[in-house]
């Protein structure tokens, strides 16, 4: 369950055994009656959004809107709902300019969980509201995961259920390092024990061997069987899960089978267009395809989707790899130590930075980088990368050896 009964006051509707929520009608505070349709819209359109996330309990437009003009006390509404969280917000319009406030809230802490605000020009109405909507879909879907793990840290390891040692799990497996990855694992294991057909638990069992792999914390041979049968077990599970298709593309990502890899994230993001996690992966995979453009401009969008994503040092990472091959080694120096700058032992991101900046003539940040890379990764060497990354593309793959030739990698 998502809470203890003792965390939780009386409700008047049990909370369901994953997190509920609830998004209440945004407030059009513009003075024009002639705004409610884009107010009502936005609130419509987070609710669809949000529907689409499998793991979400997420309360129907008809309910959520009984409540519209009316000034319901939030944990009124939570107890009337049977819900644990609230999303409520505020459009004003003002000559050509539209700003528009969401906040989450946790109701069984009373706390404010996150807060944003939106200032844009409405020229396109209905653009505008599909790229808010994506906004603060994409900000809700990490803040909960954070505000879960919270609630299982809490609870005594004898009372942790499949979805507590899920939360826990992810917390692990977005500090990116070897041992956390390892410990990630163990929990998510102890999750299928519990359950064996928990989708997520499988979905995220699979891509944690194949992120471990991809950073020389595992070797393939041994992480791919492992991953591959949570992964094919994610899709039976759910084959309308988009975690379960991000772990398959990540499976057939590190085996070499590209074109299949981009099959499954693309289906992914068409089962969760806010899935910033598959975008990202889609964007490495579209880089080792030798669409280095496309790849750039998918991890862009994963980076502005969800800003304060766990996983956002990945995201710069790829993009920053997506933008070597493309040649753009300045370009690429300066997001790998962005991702870096947020991850100091992200492995992918000291790759990128030793290559680019060799190839650019930066003969001691590439050293440096080398160094840092070393550590992170003590195996590292031509031979691993020559064996172990998935090009497409030949030429790639001697651009990028090249690159670590000239930094001295033997």
């Amino acid at each position: 369950m998502a809470w203890s009964r003792e965390q939780q006051p009386h409700w008047a509707l049990p909370l369901p055994d994953r997190p509920a929520i609830a998004v209440l009608p945004f407030n059009n505070i513009s003075g024009e009656q002639e705004q409610e349709y884009f107010s009502d819209g936005i609130s419509e359109d987070i609710i669809t959004a949000l529907s689409k996330l499998r793991w979400l309990f997420v309360i129907s437009r008809n309910s959520s809107f009984t409540y519209k003009g009316n000034a319901a006390h939030m944990r009124e509404v939570a107890e009337e709902l049977g819900v644990g969280y609230v999303v409520e917000g505020s459009v004003r319009k003002s000559g050509d300019r539209v700003r528009i406030t969401a906040q989450l809230n946790d109701v069984v802490t009373g706390s404010h969980i996150w807060a944003e605000c939106y200032d844009r020009d409405l020229a396109d109405v209905f653009a505008v509201q599909d790229e808010i909507t994506e906004a603060i879909v994409a900000a809700i879907e990490p803040q909960i995961y954070v505000a879960e793990n919270f609630r299982a840290r809490r609870k005594p390891p004898g009372s942790l259920d499949a979805w507590d040692l899920v939360m826990r799990a992810l917390s692990h497996y977005w500090r990116v390092t070897r041992q956390d990855n390892v410990v990630a694992q163990a929990l998510l294991e102890k999750a299928i024990a519990l359950d064996s057909d928990y989708g997520q638990a499988l979905s995220v069992l699979a891509t944690s061997h194949m992120f471990g792999a991809h950073l020389g914390w595992a070797d393939i041979a041994t992480s791919a069987p492992i991953a591959e049968r949570a992964a094919l077990a994610a899709i039976q599970a759910d084959r309308e899960d988009p975690w379960a298709h991000n772990a398959l593309g990540s499976v057939y990502f590190s085996t070499l089978r590209l074109d299949d890899s981009i099959a499954e994230f693309e289906l992914a993001l068409q089962l969760n267009p806010n899935f910033s996690l598959a975008r990202g992966y889609y964007s490495l995979a579209l880089s080792y395809s030798g669409r280095w453009q496309e790849a750039y401009d998918a991890a862009q969008r994963a980076i502005r989707l969800s800003p304060r994503d766990p996983s956002s040092a990945i995201y710069y990472g790829v993009a920053a790899y997506a933008q070597f091959v493309g040649r753009n080694y300045q370009r690429a120096i300066d997001l790998a130590r962005e991702a870096i700058r947020q991850r100091g032992d992200f492995t992918v991101a000291y790759r990128v930075l030793t290559v680019a900046a060799s190839m650019a003539g930066q003969t001691e940040v590439a050293a440096a980088a080398l160094r840092e890379l070393r550590r992170t990764q003590p195996n590292i060497s031509l031979a691993w990368i020559a064996n172990q990354l998935p090009w497409k593309l030949e030429a790639d793959r001697e651009h990028y050896l090249e690159g670590f030739r000239r930094a001295g990698l033997g």
